[in-house]
């Protein structure tokens, strides 16, 4: 169990997020719903543990695995060595299984410039993924894909999930995307930022 609470978080005197609280089960995904700026990055770098300056209180997972909008690959490492380098006791052939799992094996060589947008994006989920991550957070992971391709990484996010079972996290601007994926929708709203709405999934007893 993931358990949040942030009562609050400031840069300087600007308070960004106050009396925030949810809770996220294995196996369970929250999406975070909001306009630009309202906090939902600042949120999601709480969670990670990337900014501990907040008043408040996280628990994480030991296995956690952060899937940010752009694909934070290393240029000059090949797709194989992007995934051993943070999987440092992951075989090469787990590697190169998780990279087929997502449709980029014969990418392997390749260096992140050779690839385009939506490859890129394969190889950070087949990274994320590769690990079996306990918690999985995720930065607008489909922003800037043509629809065709957002569909693909929908369905082929969805299907890890399934497979795996984390306790995720997603920011989104698109709430198709939220209804799409997550069990809880969670929306910001307010200065400071605060959940104005909470609600389960259509499907959702």
């Amino acid at each position: 169990m993931i358990r949040v609470i942030v009562h609050r978080k400031a840069f300087g005197t600007t308070e960004i997020l106050r009396d925030i609280s949810f809770t996220i089960a294995s196996g369970e995904t929250v999406a975070v719903l909001g306009p630009s700026g309202i906090g939902k990055s600042t949120l999601l770098s709480l969670i990670s543990g990337i900014d501990p300056a907040f008043t408040g209180q996280i628990t994480r997972a030991k296995r956690m695995a952060i899937v940010f909008q752009e694909p934070t690959l290393l240029p000059w490492r090949s797709v194989l060595q992007n995934i051993l380098l943070v999987h440092e006791d992951l075989a090469r052939d787990a590697a190169l299984a998780a990279l087929a799992r997502v449709g980029v094996a014969e990418k392997a060589a390749l260096f992140p410039g050779q690839l385009s947008l939506g490859q890129q994006r394969r190889v950070a989920l087949a990274r994320a993924f590769a690990g079996r991550p306990q918690l999985l957070i995720m930065d607008e992971p489909f922003a800037s894909l043509d629809p065709a391709t957002a569909e693909d990484m929908l369905a082929l996010t969805e299907a890890l999930i399934a497979e795996t079972g984390p306790a995720t996290i997603f920011v989104t601007h698109a709430r198709s995307e939220a209804e799409r994926l997550a069990d809880q929708i969670f929306e910001l709203g307010g200065s400071p930022a605060t959940i104005v709405t909470s609600q389960p999934r259509k499907d959702m007893p």
